[in-house]
C-alpha cells in the first residue's frame, strides 16, 4: 500500500496543478480566453482557413484589431508582440508587403492596415518607418480604387461596378484612422460618401435590412434588373456594416458635418437588428428576413458583430440605452449556442459560416439556397474576431457604471510642450496628453477612464471656476520649466486658489510632478501646500539602464487605493513631505512615495512622477512582475469613486 500511495502522490500533484491552471484560465474574461485560444491555434503565424501558406488577408486584419483590443484591456504585451510578429512576415524594410498586389484593387487587402497604423503610432518600435510606408502604400490604393459613377468604391477590380457591405469594414476604419493620424481631413468627406451610398442603394425600405451587394450596371445575373440589389439579406454582410459604423466614428471629427449622418445610420439600423433577433435564443439567423424558412439557422459571426455594434453604440452614446439589453441577450445567446470549452480548458467557437459572396466561379447567385450551401466552420476567424470584440464590449458594460456622467480633465496649459508630428508633419502638443500613443502619452490610462464610463477631455487654458465646474477629476502633470517650453505657464496664486476651492467643493485633483531636474517644482508646490504636501528635491529610484528592480515600489501600504496591484515601477521620482490634511499612502524604505488628502468634500492624489504614461503601462518595456497597468486602473477606480 505504501508503494501505491507514493506512486499516486505525483499523479495527484499533477491533477491539482492541472485543476489550478484550468481555474486560472476560467477566471480570465472571455475576450482574453478566446484570444489565448487563437494564439494557441496559430503559435507562429496566422494561417487562414485551409490555406497551406499565409497571405495578406482581411481575416488577419480582423484578428489584429481583436488582439489590439485585448492588449488595451490587459496591458499584456503578448498580444501586441503577436501582431508585430505576424506583420513582420509580410512587411519588408522598404515598406512593400509580401503577397499584396495593389493592382488587384481588393478592399479586403486594406483591412490589415489597421495593424500597420498601430505600429506606426507607438514609441520604440524597431524599423518603424517600414510600417508607415506600408500604411501609405495601402492608402495609395484608395486613391486609384475604381469607383461607381457616384464615387463608391468597387469591392474588387474583378467585381466591376459593385459595392458590397463587406467593403465598408474592409476599408473605411483604416481610411478614417489614417486620415486622423496623418491629418488629411478631406478623407472624412470621402468616407461619409461611402456610407451615404450604401444607405441610398442597399437599404430595403420595407424591412430596413441591407442587401449584401449592389451592381450599378445591373448586369450581374444576381442583380435585380430594376434596383441592382442582390436577392438576400446576409447576416455577416450587415454585421460588417454595423462594425464599420461604430469603428469609423472612433476617428471621425466631432465637428464634421457628416458625423451626425453616420450616427443616424447606426440609429436606423439598431431597431432593425432588435426586430430580427430570435426572441428565444437571442441570436440572429444566417439569412435575415426569412427566419422561419426551412434550413435557416443561427449563425455565429453575424450575431457577434451585431452584439459588438450595439454594445459599443450604447457605450459611446450613439444609441439609446435600451439596446444594451438587446446586446446582452445576444451575447448570452452566443455563449450558450456557439462557445464551447475543450478538454484542455481552452475555448472553441462554433457556428460560423465559412464564406459568403456574389458572382465568381462557381457562380454565387445570392439567393437563400446559395447561402445555405456554404459550410460551417469551427474556430473560423470571421467569428472568433467579432466574438472577442463583442466580449470586450460586454466586459466594459459590466463595469462602466462607475464613471457615467463624470468628466476627467487633463491639463494642457501648465504642461504645454510642442513638437512637429513625426507622422503628419504638423505642430502638435505632446508629452502627457490623452491623444498620444507614443511612450510619453496618457492614451492607455485615458482609455481606462473611458472604459470605466467617464469622458476624457483636454483643459487647454488656465483653470477658472467655470471651466472646472464641468470636471469631476482634474489632472495636472509635470508643469513646464523653461527647458521644456520657451514661455512656460507657471501656476499662479489665483490658479491655486481656484483649484483649491474647487476641491473643497467636491472636486478630485491629481498632482503628478517629476524629479526636480525635469519639472517646474517651485510654483507647483505653492498649489500642493494647500493640501499639506511638498515635492522635495530628493529623488529616489534612480534606475540604471534596464535594472528595473531599482524602480520597484511596493504598493501594499496603499490598499485604500490599490485594491489589486501590489507592485509598481516608478523611476526617478520626487519624495514627498506630508503634513495635515494629507496622509501618506505608499511609503517605501521610510520615504513617502504617494499621498492623499481630503479637503472639504473633495480629495487629492499626489505623486512625484508622471508614472502612468504608456511606456510603463503597455507591458512592452518593463517586466510583467510590475503591475503598472492594473495600478492605473485601480487609481482610476478610486478617483472616480465617492
Amino acid at each position: 500500500m505504501k508503494q501505491t500511495t507514493s506512486f499516486l502522490l505525483p499523479l495527484l500533484g499533477l491533477a491539482l496543478l492541472s485543476e489550478t491552471a484550468a481555474a486560472q484560465t476560467a477566471a480570465k474574461p472571455y475576450s482574453q480566453r478566446m484570444a489565448d485560444a487563437f494564439i494557441s491555434w496559430n503559435p507562429d503565424s496566422i494561417v487562414i482557413g485551409e490555406a497551406k501558406a499565409s497571405r495578406w488577408n482581411y481575416e488577419q486584419g480582423l484578428m489584429y484589431t481583436a488582439l489590439e483590443r485585448v492588449w488595451e484591456r490587459t496591458g499584456d504585451a503578448r498580444y501586441y508582440t503577436y501582431i508585430q510578429k505576424d506583420l513582420n512576415r509580410f512587411v519588408q524594410k522598404d515598406g512593400s508587403i509580401r503577397t499584396y498586389r495593389a493592382d488587384e484593387f481588393q478592399l479586403d487587402h486594406i483591412t490589415p492596415g489597421r495593424g500597420l497604423l498601430l505600429l506606426s503610432q507607438l514609441g520604440s518600435v524597431p524599423d518603424q518607418d517600414k510600417y508607415i510606408k506600408a500604411a501609405q502604400l495601402l492608402r495609395k490604393q484608395l486613391d486609384t480604387q475604381p469607383r461607381t459613377k457616384e464615387g463608391g468604391f468597387w469591392h474588387k477590380k474583378i467585381y466591376p461596378n459593385q459595392m458590397w457591405l463587406d467593403g465598408l469594414y474592409m476599408a473605411e476604419p483604416f481610411y478614417a484612422e489614417y486620415s486622423r493620424v496623418f491629418n488629411q481631413p478631406a478623407g472624412f468627406d470621402d468616407i461619409a460618401k461611402q456610407f451615404a451610398l450604401i444607405e441610398k442603394n442597399l437599404v430595403d425600405p420595407k424591412t430596413g435590412l441591407l442587401y449584401h451587394g449592389w451592381d450599378e450596371s445591373k448586369e450581374q445575373p444576381w442583380a435585380n434588373k430594376t434596383t441592382g440589389q442582390s436577392p438576400s439579406f446576409w447576416d455577416r454582410a450587415i454585421g460588417w456594416y454595423g462594425m464599420a459604423l461604430v469603428d469609423v466614428l472612433d476617428y471621425f471629427p466631432a465637428n464634421h458635418p457628416q458625423r451626425p449622418a453616420l450616427i443616424k445610420d447606426l440609429q436606423r439600423l439598431a431597431p432593425v437588428l432588435a426586430k430580427y433577433q430570435d426572441p428565444k435564443t437571442g441570436t440572429w439567423s444566417l439569412v435575415m428576413g426569412q427566419e422561419g424558412r426551412k434550413g435557416n439557422y443561427a449563425e455565429a459571426s453575424g450575431s457577434s458583430m451585431f452584439v459588438y455594434a450595439l454594445a459599443k453604440g450604447v457605450r459611446l452614446g450613439y444609441l439609446d440605452k435600451k439596446y444594451a439589453a438587446v446586446a446582452k441577450k445576444g451575447y448570452d445567446g452566443i455563449l450558450k449556442t456557439f462557445v464551447a470549452t475543450e478538454t484542455n480548458g481552452a475555448l472553441a467557437f462554433n457556428g460560423t459560416v465559412s464564406v459568403g459572396g456574389l458572382g465568381g466561379k462557381p457562380y454565387r447567385d445570392g439567393t437563400f439556397d446559395y447561402y445555405l450551401t456554404e459550410k460551417l466552420r469551427k474556430n473560423d476567424y470571421k467569428g472568433v474576431g467579432p466574438f472577442i470584440l463583442a466580449s470586450t464590449e460586454m466586459e466594459i458594460a459590466a463595469e462602466d457604471a462607475l464613471g457615467q456622467g463624470k468628466t476627467v480633465g487633463l491639463d494642457y496649459f501648465f504642461n504645454h510642450e510642442m513638437r512637429k508630428s513625426p507622422l503628419s508633419g504638423e505642430q502638435e502638443q505632446w508629452h502627457y496628453t490623452w491623444e498620444e500613443r507614443q511612450h510619453g502619452g496618457f492614451w492607455l490610462w485615458g482609455n481606462q477612464f473611458r472604459e470605466l464610463g467617464a469622458k476624457t477631455v483636454a483643459v487647454p487654458a488656465a483653470p477658472t471656476t467655470a471651466s472646472l465646474k464641468s470636471l469631476s477629476i482634474y489632472i495636472i502633470v509635470d508643469p513646464d520649466s523653461r527647458k521644456e517650453s520657451p514661455k512656460p505657464n507657471y501656476i499662479q496664486p489665483a490658479d491655486s486658489k481656484i483649484i483649491t476651492e474647487w476641491v473643497r467643493g467636491g472636486g478630485t485633483l491629481v498632482l503628478l510632478a517629476n524629479d526636480t531636474a525635469n519639472c517646474e517644482i517651485k510654483h507647483f508646490n505653492e498649489l500642493a501646500k494647500n493640501f499639506g504636501v511638498q515635492f522635495t528635491d530628493q529623488s529616489v529610484n534612480m534606475v540604471q539602464g534596464s535594472q528595473f528592480e531599482q524602480g520597484k515600489v511596493d504598493l501594499t501600504s496603499g490598499k485604500a487605493v490599490f485594491k489589486n496591484a501590489s507592485t509598481a515601477y516608478v523611476k526617478e521620482l520626487s519624495v514627498l513631505s506630508v503634513a495635515a490634511p494629507a496622509q501618506p499612502l505608499v511609503t517605501n524604505n521610510g520615504k513617502i512615495i504617494m499621498a492623499t488628502a481630503r479637503l472639504g468634500k473633495g480629495k487629492v492624489f499626489l505623486l512625484g512622477d508622471p508614472w502612468l504614461y504608456n511606456e510603463y503601462t503597455d507591458g512592452r518595456k518593463i517586466p510583467a512582475s510590475f503591475q503598472n497597468f492594473q495600478a492605473g486602473k485601480d487609481l482610476a477606480t478610486w478617483l472616480l469613486g465617492k
